[in-house]
């Protein structure tokens, strides 16, 4: 019988994460739920025929192993510390620094701005990596490069699991990708897909 690649055997064998390809990155995402196909409503109000929720993968610790261990196989340099911005940034980031073996710490918002929290300190010339599970415009991923500056931090380079952006970031130093995705978008008022279907949002009841 075939093992569903999201039950985990007890004896699995580690994965070549330097031989790791995009489709197969790509089937275990679409494997656990997390790149959806159909008719969503996205956080920005768009519509779109794909949903990309990392959080789907994430849960499951073997794969979130193999996908970052897939990620530093790409990286170059070094760093002191790995930094993610929560929510999506958290798990993504402690599996880095464990890898890596460096801390690992996480940003989060307070009052609209996105701070160290919990006694999380940088001290200044360390070298940190930046990193998160998905960009779309990489705003959360550059508020967290600029805390991290902001503590005297260093910012060597950011890495994310998934790139959907199109090249249309607004992160300020190099970016790492394991997936890249082009999802196509549409105005709500112009969107093909709502000829045949309502939108829904992963996770929640259909939308109006």
């Amino acid at each position: 019988m075939k093992e569903h690649m999201n039950q985990k055997p007890m004896n699995q064998q580690p994965v070549n994460q330097e031989q790791i390809n995009q489709e197969a990155v790509k089937a275990i995402f679409i494997e656990s739920q997390a790149l959806l196909e159909g008719h969503f409503r996205l956080t920005s109000g768009k519509h779109s025929r794909q949903y990309v929720q990392c959080a789907q993968v994430l849960k499951y610790p073997w794969h979130t192993e193999t996908l970052v261990g897939a990620l530093k196989a790409k990286l170059t340099g070094t760093c002191d510390l790995v930094v993610g911005p929560a929510m999506g940034g958290v798990i993504v980031a402690y599996e880095m620094g464990r890898q890596l073996g460096v801390p690992a710490l996480f940003t989060e918002r307070e009052d609209g701005k996105m701070k160290l929290r919990r006694g999380f300190t940088i001290q200044p010339g360390q070298r940190v990596l930046v990193v998160e599970d998905v960009i779309t415009t990489g705003g959360s991923v550059q508020e967290a490069i600029e805390c991290v500056q902001e503590a005297g931090g260093i910012v060597e380079a950011a890495a994310v699991l998934v790139d959907r952006s199109g090249g249309s970031h607004v992160l300020q130093v190099p970016v790492t990708s394991l997936l890249q995705l082009t999802i196509e978008t549409f105005d709500p008022d112009n969107c093909p897909l709502c000829v045949d279907s309502q939108p829904v949002k992963p996770g929640s009841r259909l939308l109006p």
